[in-house]
């Protein structure tokens, strides 16, 4: 197995149990792919995802690999309120956790009366998008006839009238600005694109299941920071016998008889093995040059580095964190697309950028109760559109984002005793994705965002991770190490998890 992702991670530790010889080699020094700790001076910082939707999925993983529950290995708790938003023009709103008539109330009274049951009629048409895609989009290998779902989309839009002309929302952005009617309603969906790594304006209406998780399903905590998440995993797989390479680059995937037949590293040994799997599709080419692994029916590989990608900043902060201070608060920006749009032209962008601000409620995360880590997170064009190597690039950066985060956290900066920055190269060199993009879900609809599926051209060679079906997020990367392990033990015709 090529890498120590989430993903890669889960596909091992279920092919073990299934009887499988697993050994797993990792080009960095450790496991987890994009779930990283930062430690400094008593400080810890998770640097990739900060929270987790669908737990069921690594609840799953840990029944079918051990029989006890995952709250046995990691202390899993719900966050409430699930996001406090502060938007352009000053107006903040709390949103409860899982609670759908909570969440509109809550909105009625900070935006105003109407406000909310927009919203909410915008909640139960995503959950109708919802149930038709979650099964071929999270839950099966993908479908060989899988334009069917480029060519449906499955967001039931309500019909707009502009010039005589009937339209329905084929973006995410379309639906904000025709069916919610306030614009801190279409940035508060925007946000859930941008936290996904997608541009708004491009992303397929379908991309309305993302806040539909969050309000159906809650949003989860791992005490001790998500990367607590990646060890228990990795001590499942220890504990099932998979061994692990660390510092060991793979550099070319063997070939025998038409078949994958094991892996050759940067130092020459040759490993033999009846299947392979690997992630990133689009790195995987690299490791087989002149083999074509997908077919022209088949979904090409993204290019990596053309996507969207993070910039990460970890604060540390002198005084107590407030009793009452939310876990999560996104600051919106004025306008998120146009930022995307000056970064694609190779310009920092002149105003405030939506960030994400996590400050956890977690000792574990401080040196002590006089102090506070703080993690801020934006949404930026990856190195294949900017240039992060750029001298001043990235703390000229880091100031906007401090000074959008003092909307919500007044005095912020007077607080810094230290911070770290961090850029898509960081995400780079520990991940591999070219560029340190950050791979989507996958999204079914017009303007499809569908992943490469899980098998190749290549019969023994298959793909795990994010960048393969069903796409990025550690719900979507937990999924597809099942689907991956349901193809290898069961064959061609596995149909996912019943």
């Amino acid at each position: 197995m090529i890498g120590a992702g989430m993903g890669a991670m889960a596909a091992a530790a279920r092919l073990a149990v299934a009887g499988h010889r697993v050994a797993v080699y990792e080009r960095t020094e450790t496991y987890g792919g994009a779930v990283r700790r930062f430690e400094r001076d008593g400080f810890a910082f998770d640097t990739g995802p900060g929270m987790l939707t669908l737990p069921a999925v690594y609840r799953d993983l840990f029944v079918k690999t051990g029989k006890e529950p995952l709250e046995s290995v990691v202390d899993l708790v719900q966050v409430d309120p699930s996001s406090r938003h502060v938007f352009a023009d000053g107006t903040e709103v709390s949103l409860p956790n899982a609670s759908r008539a909570g969440v509109v109330a809550a909105l009625d009274e900070a935006l105003g009366e109407g406000a909310g049951a927009r919203w909410g009629d915008f909640l139960v048409r995503a959950r109708e998008a919802w149930d038709r895609t979650r099964r071929p989009l999270l839950e099966e290998p993908l479908w060989p006839n899988w334009s069917v779902l480029a060519q449906r989309e499955p967001y039931p839009s309500v019909p707009h009238k502009k010039f005589l002309r009937t339209r329905r929302a084929r973006t995410l952005s379309e639906i904000g600005a025709w069916e919610l009617r306030d614009p801190r309603l279409l940035s508060l969906l925007e946000g859930y694109a941008l936290a996904y790594g997608l541009d708004p304006g491009s992303a397929p209406a379908s991309a309305a299941i993302l806040p539909y998780m969050e309000h159906a399903f809650g949003t989860w905590y791992v005490r001790g920071g998500m990367r607590e998440l990646a060890r228990a995993v990795h001590e499942r797989c220890v504990k099932r016998k998979v061994e692990f390479h660390f510092g060991a680059e793979v550099t070319g995937v063997l070939e025998k008889d038409g078949r994958a037949s094991g892996l050759e590293l940067a130092d020459g040994t040759l490993v033999e093995a009846d299947t392979v799997v690997g992630g990133g599709p689009w790195r995987l080419r690299g490791l087989l040059p002149g083999r074509e692994l997908y077919g022209t029916e088949d979904v090409p590989p993204y290019a990596e580095n053309l996507r969207l990608g993070r910039v990460v900043v970890c604060l540390a902060l002198r005084g107590a964190r407030q009793q009452d201070a939310a876990h999560r608060t996104v600051v919106h920006g004025t306008d998120p697309e146009g930022e995307l749009c000056d970064f694609a032209h190779g310009e920092v962008p002149s105003p405030e950028p939506t960030v994400w601000i996590d400050r956890p409620d977690d000792p574990a995360l401080r040196p002590d109760a006089d102090h506070e880590s703080v993690v801020l997170t934006a949404t930026v064009a990856s190195q294949g559109s900017f240039d992060w190597t750029a001298p001043g690039a990235a703390d000229a950066f880091a100031d906007r984002m401090v000074t959008a985060a003092e909307r919500a956290l007044p005095h912020l900066r007077e607080r810094i005793l230290w911070r770290e920055v961090r850029t898509p190269l960081h995400t780079e060199r520990e991940t591999g994705a070219e560029g340190g993009a950050v791979p989507p879900p996958s999204l079914a609809g017009g303007s499809s965002m569908l992943h490469p599926s899980n098998t190749t051209a290549l019969p023994g060679l298959f793909t795990v991770g994010g960048w393969s079906h069903p796409g990025g997020g550690l719900a979507h990367a937990g999924m597809s190490g099942a689907l991956v392990a349901g193809l290898v033990v069961e064959g061609p015709e596995f149909r996912g998890s019943q």
